[in-house]
Formats: C-alpha cells, sequence, structure tokens
C-alpha cells in the first residue's frame, strides 16, 4: 500500500457548511435549532453584527458597518464578513446611489428570532407523553453505555474483534481510515492511526462529517437528519425523546446514531430514545476547539501516561485497557500480559509491518512520545535517541527500493537500433530505464504498444 503523508483535516461546523450550496443552506435555515446551532459558533464580533442587525428589515451600507470597528480591528471586521457571507447569513444588496449594502439572511433572521424569543413548533417531542418508563437510564449509565458503543468502534479498527454493523465498516472504510482487499479483513491506515490519537470529541466530528458526505448516496435526506443533529444538540441530558412523527430516514438515521453511541434505544423498535452526551456536545463548542473534558472517558483511554520504553526495544506499558493494548501491538510484538501491565519489544519485522499497512514512522514515535509514563517524561530526550532514529532507519530501509511496472526491451541487432527505440521511448515519456552498455531498456505499460508499432514500422522500412 502507498504510504499516506497527509495530515487528517478535522473541519470545523463553520467549514462543514460553507461547503454546501445556497439551496441546502438556505433549507437548513428553515429549522431554529439549526439557526440557533450556527449563531453559538459564530466569532463573537460576528456575534455582534448578527444582533444589530436581527430586527432591521431595511440592508445598511457596507460603509455603515465598517464604522462599528475601530481602525486597527478592520482585519477582524473582514474576517467576520467573509464568515457571515461564506454563510450566507448576510446577503448583499444593490442600494440607492449604487452603493453596496448588507441585509440579513430573511430565512435566517426569522427562525433565529423564534429560537431566542420562544415560539414556532416543539424541536423535539419528549417521552412525557408515553408515561413514565419502566427501563429509565441515568446520566452515569448513559455515560457509560456511550462511550462503550465507541470504543467498539476504535477496536474494531485496531484488529480486535468488535461486532459492528456491514454499513459500519463500510463507512471507516470510506472515509480512508481502513482499506479492505478483496476477501480480506479490513485493516488500518495511516489515516486512521492519525484518527486514534484525536481526542473524543474531534473523532466523534471528524466520523459524523465522514457519514454525512455519504448521506445523500445511501438516499437520505442530508437536510433533515442534520437538523435533527443540531435539536440533539439541544436536547437535556437524562431526558427521553419520542420517536413519533419520525420519517423512514430518521429511523434509519436513529439506529446509526444508537450503534455509534450518540443515543440509547433499549430495542430497536422502542418508541422512546435518550440522547448521551456525546450527542449533545456534538455540536455544542467542540467543533470550535473547545475542551473536550465535557466527553466521558474511553474506559482506558484515559491511560495517557502509561508507556516506559526502553533502549533494548522493551515496551512496558501499565494499562489494562484492550483499545491500548491494541494500538501498541500496531507496530510491535507482545512478548507478555500480566493483570496491569504488557510487555513488547519493538522490532524490525513489527515496524515494518506497520509501515506496509501506513503507518509512519513519525507517527510511532509520536504515539510512544504522548503517552509516555511520568518516568519518562523525567529524562531528555524522552524517548532514547536509539529507538526513534532506529525506528526511522527501519523505515528508510523500506523506502530504498520502488517498484515501477514495464516492459522490458533487448537482443538489439545494433547499437543504433536500440538508440533509436530508446530515443522515441524518451520522446514519449515511456522510458523507465535504460542500460546503454548491455542494450538494454524498460518502458512503462502505458507506452509499449506506441514503442511497439514504432519498432514494426522501423523494421518494415528496412
Amino acid at each position: 500500500m502507498m504510504k499516506l503523508r497527509v495530515q487528517l483535516q478535522c473541519k470545523n461546523l463553520h467549514e462543514y457548511l460553507r461547503e454546501l450550496s445556497p439551496e441546502i443552506l438556505d433549507q437548513l435555515y428553515n429549522h431554529p435549532a439549526t439557526c440557533l446551532a450556527v449563531y453559538r459558533e459564530l466569532p463573537s464580533l460576528a456575534k455582534n453584527y448578527v444582533m444589530r442587525m436581527l430586527f432591521l428589515d431595511q440592508p445598511l451600507p457596507q460603509a455603515a458597518v465598517a464604522l462599528w470597528v475601530r481602525k486597527d480591528s478592520q482585519r477582524d471586521h473582514d474576517e467576520c464578513v467573509s464568515v457571515l457571507v461564506g454563510l450566507r447569513l448576510w446577503h448583499c444588496q444593490q442600494l440607492q446611489g449604487g452603493l453596496q449594502g448588507y441585509i440579513l439572511n430573511p430565512i435566517f433572521k426569522e427562525n433565529l428570532r423564534t429560537a431566542l424569543l420562544g415560539g414556532g413548533a416543539v424541536w423535539a417531542d419528549e417521552g412525557s407523553s408515553l408515561g413514565p418508563d419502566r427501563h429509565a437510564r441515568d446520566i452515569d449509565s448513559l455515560d457509560r453505555y456511550a462511550m462503550e458503543r465507541w470504543e467498539v468502534i476504535l477496536q474494531f479498527m485496531v484488529g480486535s474483534p468488535s461486532a459492528v454493523s456491514q454499513d459500519l465498516a463500510q463507512l471507516l472504510v470510506q472515509a480512508g481510515l481502513m482499506k479492505s482487499e478483496a476477501g480480506e479483513a479490513p485493516y488500518i491506515t495511516s489515516a486512521g492511526f492519525q484518527f486514534l490519537l484525536l481526542d473524543t470529541a474531534s473523532q466523534l466530528w471528524y466520523f459524523t462529517l465522514q457519514y454525512l458526505k455519504t448521506a445523500q448516496s445511501r438516499g437520505m435526506e442530508l437536510v433533515e437528519i442534520l437538523s435533527f443533529l443540531f435539536q440533539l444538540s439541544f436536547s437535556t441530558l437524562g431526558r427521553d425523546y419520542s420517536v413519533e412523527g419520525m420519517s423512514e430516514s430518521l429511523l434509519t438515521f436513529l439506529q446509526h446514531l444508537r450503534e455509534f453511541g450518540l443515543v440509547f434505544q433499549r430495542k430497536r423498535k422502542s418508541r422512546r430514545y435518550y440522547p448521551t452526551r456525546l450527542a449533545i456536545t456534538l455540536a455544542a463548542g467542540v467543533t470550535s476547539n473547545s475542551s473536550p473534558s465535557t466527553l466521558p472517558s474511553t474506559p482506558g483511554a484515559g491511560d495517557t501516561a502509561f508507556i516506559v520504553v526502553e533502549t533494548n526495544y522493551r515496551i512496558y506499558a501499565y494499562t489494562s485497557s484492550e483499545l491500548q493494548i491494541a494500538l501498541v501491538a500496531l507496530f510491535s510484538e507482545m512478548l507478555y500480559r500480566f493483570p496491569n501491565v504488557v510487555v513488547a519489544q519493538v522490532t524490525r519485522e513489527s515496524v515494518q509491518q506497520a509501515i506496509a499497512n501506513g503507518i509512519t514512522a513519525q507517527q510511532i514515535i509520536h504515539f510512544l512520545r504522548t503517552r509516555a509514563h511520568p518516568v519518562m517524561l523525567k529524562q531528555t530526550p524522552v524517548l532514547p535517541s536509539t529507538i526513534t532514529d532506529q525506528i526511522r532507519l527501519w523505515e528508510l530501509e523500506r523506502d530504498r527500493l520502488q517498484f515501477t511496472e514495464g516492459v522490458l526491451y533487448n537482443q538489439f541487432l545494433s547499437q543504433a537500433d536500440f538508440e533509436v527505440l530508446r530515443d522515441r521511448a524518451q520522446g514519449l515519456g515511456c522510458l523507465v530505464w535504460q542500460d546503454v552498455a548491455h542494450r538494454v531498456m524498460v518502458v512503462s505499460p502505458q507506452g509499449h504498444s506506441e514503442v511497439k508499432r514504432f519498432w514494426k514500422r522501423q523494421r518494415s522500412q528496412t
């Protein structure tokens, strides 16, 4: 597999929305919950601009709007205008005298007013209409359920036996987090390894974005499921909600959210569901680089300082987390396992196998460094240089040879014949390699047919 050197890009909410078509954005703004969620994520200055224009029915000249900030803050002003126009919250309008003005998107304005001042339809039907729930879940049990479900996905990515649906496995492949060869089980990619190094909030948002990209190809309404996600972010943790009135598309989406750990539903046909903390925080600040401390911890994933690396290439991982142990096993050979510690060995074969799966030497070193035990943090450098240098050398050793397909041409009767054909291949840009002394050359498979036709014409002319 070709190594992936790209960094995992995790867009925030506004970057994602700006990529949507104007038609979809305007449909989204028909929902007060969406408008409030988008407003909540705006920069503070942009929020101020929106509130100034929320109750104005006439456009304001651009020159007048520019006076709202000092001259030394013009750059902040320009950035805010770019955000507001890019999200279609502001529309540009021609004024009398040829001037340009700004006016708040009328659909967004109306629904943000509704969200702030009240009124409109109920966003979510609370489960109280169904009567008391005999199987009600408290907040602690919801937190445990959410992170247990999320850890199943992470464990599946690192090759642990985990039961996930075919849809979910396919989504991981489509997102580039795993790769699937014909007849083989999916295995983690370089991007997937980077994904596992992210905090839970970033993992959730990135994964949700990948899901949304494939929503329409699944026959789902993008606007409908996005609006539902924003509604979930305003839910009350520990309260149940009814599925009454949901479309088939939303009910399918609910089952996927259930598998991700974003909602709890006791049975597939249950008439009520409980949003978990993962769903409530998904679009409520985590996309603006806020602290992920509001999220429950993945069982064992809190072991962020548990690895000791010795100069003899031994790794001691003080953890009982199956996920963390599986991560260490991606690039090392497991030797011993005890109740609270595992011993592994970094070897040439284990590192090169990880590299063959798309994991880079730098990612392995970063993993070891960011999870170093406090004892390791007392030394400089944190990881022994012999270990980090050797891991990089093993990667370079594997990169020394590059394989390229080609067609071999040899047994030329004269040097002139060789040079004529070699020059033709060079002119076509398909010459891969040549050995003038032995009259041997290799051309690419794409250029082979043209070179062959040329050679036949040459021979017929002689």
